[in-house]
């Protein structure tokens, strides 16, 4: 049990010192791309070859770029660019299209992926379409990147059938459950590194192009020429101008209304308070009366004796 157990640990230090040192074995040879499952062939790179290295090896290449077509009907143009595409054995990644209006030219763009081994031959024909205004096209080589992806994934391959061809020889269950954890761990590596060179040989051979189609600038003059047209102008901006101030009146309308009904009650209680603070006309203390805070009435006859002390009185 001893020795099954020291067995199973030195396969173990062996299968992560095969996978540890996987970088540094890239560069002893040309790997190819090609299935986990499956023995390497020439046909992985075979769109994006640019030349041969130093070595004598094939480059991988990713090829991109951009070109501008001047069309009559962008719309139309884009139908034909799709099956010139197609006529390739293309791919369309994205397609939009722009209708045209009284301010703006109408336009479409497209986003194709064309076999690399054929991108010469199809930016040939792009002039079919239209007037090619611009080409941009650039070059990415990754052969490096490739051989590392290769010399990785058939290190942690036979790192995995190491540790399942030990399964069996687990003497213990603790041997067991650690032999199981490296191969779910050395699976997972190796299958993120599948998924990146699936994508990474997906780039190499189809080229992806921006093609944009667009029409010559067909907007007229916004200056009058004449007096009709000045008069016609004049009008559409009036008739622009009533319409802002509609929209704007609509805007404030939900506004204007609590506003008012908020003034409203302002201004009703302003009145009611001066109502209350206004004195009443007239009473006691009018002219002539005796109450309080009265003035003294007129001196009686000279004779009488008596002052006038708020009413009038009558001598016998």
């Amino acid at each position: 049990m001893i020795l099954a157990s020291a067995v199973v640990a030195a396969a173990l230090l062996l299968a992560g010192c095969s996978a540890g040192s996987s970088s540094s074995s890239s560069g002893s040879g040309p790997v190819q791309l090609a299935q986990p499952d499956q023995a390497p062939s020439d046909s992985s790179a075979e769109g994006g070859v640019a030349g041969e290295t130093a070595d004598g090896t094939k480059q991988s290449v990713i090829t991109t770029g951009w070109v501008t077509i001047t069309v009559d009907d962008p719309i139309a143009a884009a139908q034909d660019a799709v099956d010139l595409v197609d006529s390739f054995d293309g791919k369309i990644d994205s397609r939009s299209q722009q209708v045209g209006s009284d301010e703006q030219s109408a336009s479409a763009q497209l986003t194709v992926r064309i076999p690399a081994k054929d991108l010469d031959a199809a930016i040939e024909k792009l002039d079919q379409l239209g007037t090619v205004d611009s080409v941009s096209l650039q070059s990415s080589d990754v052969t490096l990147q490739v051989r590392d992806l290769d010399a990785q994934i058939t290190a942690l391959k036979a790192s995995v059938d190491r540790l399942l061809a030990l399964v069996d020889q687990a003497a213990t269950t603790a041997d067991l459950v650690e032999l199981e954890t490296a191969i779910s761990d050395r699976q997972s590596q190796l299958d993120s590194l599948v998924s990146q060179k699936e994508y990474l040989a997906d780039q190499i051979d189809y080229s992806t192009i921006t093609l944009d189609l667009v029409t010559a600038d067909t907007i007229p003059s916004a200056v009058p020429g004449d007096f009709w047209s000045g008069l016609a102008t004049g009008w559409a901006s009036l008739g622009a101008a009533l319409s802002g101030l509609l929209v704007v009146v609509g805007v404030l309308i939900p506004w204007l209304l609590p506003l008012a009904v908020i003034a409203a009650v302002v201004v009703l209680v302003v009145v009611l308070v001066n109502r209350r603070k206004t004195p009443p006309s007239g009473g006691a203390g009018g002219p002539g009366g005796s109450g309080r805070g009265g003035t003294a009435g007129p001196a009686g006859p000279a004779g009488s004796g008596v002052t006038g002390s708020g009413a009038a009185t009558t001598s016998p």
